[in-house]
């Protein structure tokens, strides 16, 4: 193993990996698969899944929420948990946007000096390293 980087997923970067999603980039596909690279899912991640299955807003899930330590482990994924220092930087975040998971993936990339894996253009406004 050469040197080891390691990246943060947002969560519908891991959703679109775990159903070999098309909307994955082909830049996102090629970290996530590469041996070199760590990748961690935050708690916040599998808290979000749990919610939107629950909801009925993740019907293709299937059983994720109820394995998803599993899928995790099979993906070679790494959790990354939520600290109290996580939760205060979450919530001292500047800005308009409320997406508690997405403040969240914010502090933890701050926090861990990770990159964070999306699509979404919100990252960007925060002093964060994004892939996509």
């Amino acid at each position: 193993m050469g040197n080891v980087t390691d990246y943060l997923l947002d969560t519908h970067a891991l959703l679109w990996w775990l159903f070999d999603d098309p909307k994955l980039s082909e830049t996102a596909r090629r970290t996530i698969a590469n041996p070199d690279h760590r990748l961690w899912v935050s708690a916040a991640s599998a808290w979000e899944i749990a919610i939107k299955t629950r909801l009925g807003k993740l019907p293709e899930a299937g059983d994720l929420s109820t394995h998803l330590e599993n899928y995790l482990r099979k993906a070679r994924f790494l959790e990354l948990a939520v600290t109290l220092q996580h939760g205060l930087q979450a919530g001292a975040l500047p800005g308009p946007h409320r997406d508690p998971f997405d403040r969240m993936l914010i502090a933890q990339s701050l926090a861990t000096g990770y990159p964070i894996i999306t699509v979404d253009p919100i990252f960007n406004q925060y002093s964060v390293s994004v892939l996509w």
